[in-house]
């Protein structure tokens, strides 16, 4: 049984790079043979798993915080071989999403303990999201953000090592100091066969539950394999020209209302399904996907059902899938 730990070395708040040896002889002492493989630069991780799957590996075990896991997923698309996240990341919010043991100061053994916990777990298929952007294209597997979480990743990756050891109040420091700056942006959003025009902060397209590093909840409905993924759309509106930080404190409201389950009662917050978004900004804004800079827009996101065979633990809620998963034991291709 062949696999891949795909680890980046600067992952984390701690040193947890120096965990993957010891994650590599779990898995080699329950019979996978492992290969390491170390990121080198920002997209190597795509590259990587691309060659594992292209080299008949069964399992991709993808060490790190949500914008390497996204890479891999990224490599893995439309592949048979499966994807086993292993958070040791400053961000790990699909970590959050399965109920995986996350990195902690007084737990760094997160990392052995998520792979007993994805041993005996299953594997499910889900949806990932085929992204054109100006000047990239390529899959996100939990968020793709126009606005201000796209300039936010544009001003601030690749983070200093003092922010990374700070964790999310490392990153709020760093955000609240490049908000103000965000250029207003006016929107036509198209999903499906519904068109929005307005004056946009943020639009969202996400096909998870958890956003902002899993801090926040926008909807506790949403199905990793349903065909369809949520578009949020966060209006600029005039109640924020009458702050001395528009921006910022508008930014404070949503996420505010947003983490008391208010999104749905907002005015300023629409939400909308579908399975394909055409965006167009003016001016041209920057994207992400999974946290990760994505080029400007024009952008144009694609459904791909169940194109990523994603292994999760048991304590992941059985509600998150539309499909049912099968046992590890029996998903694996030799």
């Amino acid at each position: 049984m062949k696999a891949t730990l795909i680890f980046n070395p600067r992952a984390g708040q701690l040193n947890m790079a120096a965990k993957v040896g010891p994650v590599a002889d779990f898995w080699r002492a329950r019979g996978w043979d492992v290969t390491l493989r170390p990121t080198q630069a920002p997209g190597h991780a795509t590259e990587l798993a691309r060659r594992a799957a292209d080299e008949g590996a069964g399992l991709v075990l993808a060490a790190g915080g949500d914008g390497t896991l996204g890479q891999i997923a990224n490599g893995l698309a439309g592949s048979e071989t499966i994807l086993a996240p292993l958070p040791i990341g400053t961000s790990n919010a699909l970590a959050r999403e399965l109920r995986l043991p996350r990195p902690q100061l007084l737990d760094p053994d997160a990392p052995i303990e998520a792979s007993e916990a994805l041993l005996a777990g299953r594997v499910q298929r889900v949806d990932l999201n085929y992204v054109e952007s100006d000047a990239a294209s390529g899959y996100a597997l939990l968020w793709t953000g126009v606005g201000a979480d796209g300039y936010l990743v544009q001003q601030l990756e690749p983070r200093p090592t003092w922010s990374k050891r700070l964790g999310p109040v490392g990153y709020s420091i760093q955000a609240l100091a490049a908000l103000p700056r965000l250029p207003a942006m006016s929107a036509v959003v198209q999903v499906d066969d519904q068109t929005v025009e307005d004056d946009l902060l943020l639009i969202v397209i996400s096909n998870c539950r958890l956003y902002a590093g899993g801090l926040i909840e926008l909807n506790s409905g949403a199905l990793f394999d349903d065909g369809v993924y949520e578009v949020w759309l966060f209006r600029a509106g005039e109640w924020s020209s009458r702050l001395a930080t528009p921006r910022a404190g508008l930014m404070a409201r949503y996420l505010t209302g947003v983490q008391f389950n208010l999104q749905e009662w907002d005015p300023g917050v629409m939400k909308l399904s579908g399975s394909r978004v055409v965006i167009e900004t003016r001016p041209k804004m920057p994207c992400q996907t999974d946290g990760e800079w994505a080029g400007y827009t024009p952008l144009t996101c694609e459904l791909r059902p169940g194109a990523l065979r994603l292994l999760v633990p048991e304590a992941a809620p059985a509600d998150l899938f539309v499909q049912p998963g099968v046992a590890l034991g029996e998903a694996w291709l030799p």
